[in-house]
């Protein structure tokens, strides 16, 4: 006799909470401090030409420091991620996570001080997912939305030279989508003897699940308090 009654006084509560995970489970959500250069999940691929010694690489404190945690702990990129004389493209692809209007992307970066062999970065999202790039240091795969460009016209002094902190903001999705970002030294006559491409380092890199306006979670409560009404009336009649 009781049974449903109890039931139904669990109802709302076990449902907003089932909500509520399914919520978190749908949401990027990422924090990366680059404790080890290619943390679990995240994906390098070098494709400037012709291609370099080096890939990205663990923070060199030799250049300057972390902006947060250990001295070394961030992702580093320089001219030797092509030939003497090359254009650079260099990517640092994060997971596959699903993503909502709304997400917000940031991080940090800067280059050497004093540094007169300019610098520039990309930040890119896929919509699919996954770490198709392409293969030429030209093509971006399915990379195809430009979130943010720093100092695209490689002008000396044009990229920061303290930990300057870059945000952007995920939008045009039609609902939860799978997808990716990745960060992109992109570089053209850089190498050793270029005239451009020095040093950078990113981190703290973190992704924000967008948060539901005020009127969702409205609704929301309105949805579960009918759903339990109901649930306590069918008690009762029995």
């Amino acid at each position: 006799m009781f049974a449903p009654k109890t039931l139904a006084r669990h109802t709302a509560p076990a449902l907003l909470a089932s909500l509520a995970l399914a919520g978190s489970a749908s949401a990027a959500s990422l924090s990366e401090g680059f404790d080890t250069v290619t943390p679990a999940g995240w994906t390098v691929k070098n494709n400037s030409a012709p291609l370099g010694s080096i890939s990205w690489f663990q923070g060199n404190t030799a250049v300057f420091s972390a902006q947060a945690g250990a001295a070394n702990s961030y992702a580093g990129a320089n001219f030797n991620s092509t030939g003497s004389v090359g254009d650079i493209s260099n990517w640092l692809i994060t997971p596959t996570l699903s993503f909502n209007n709304g997400d917000v992307v940031s991080f940090y970066t800067r280059t050497a001080t004093g540094s007169q062999w300019p610098d520039a970065l990309e930040l890119r999202f896929s919509n699919v997912g996954g770490t198709d790039v392409g293969n030429t240091n030209t093509s971006v795969g399915s990379f195809t939305s430009l979130l943010l460009s720093i100092n695209p016209a490689l002008d000396v002094g044009g990229y920061p030279e303290s930990w300057t902190k870059y945000s952007a903001t995920i939008s045009g999705l039609s609902g939860a989508t799978n997808g990716a970002l990745a960060l992109r030294y992109l570089v053209s006559d850089g190498g050793s003897a270029g005239n451009n491409s020095n040093y950078i380092g990113v981190d703290s890199f973190a992704i924000t699940a967008a948060v539901p306006e005020p009127g969702s979670y409205a609704l929301m409560g309105l949805g579960l308090l009918a759903l339990g009404l109901r649930a306590r009336r069918g008690g009762k009649a029995q």
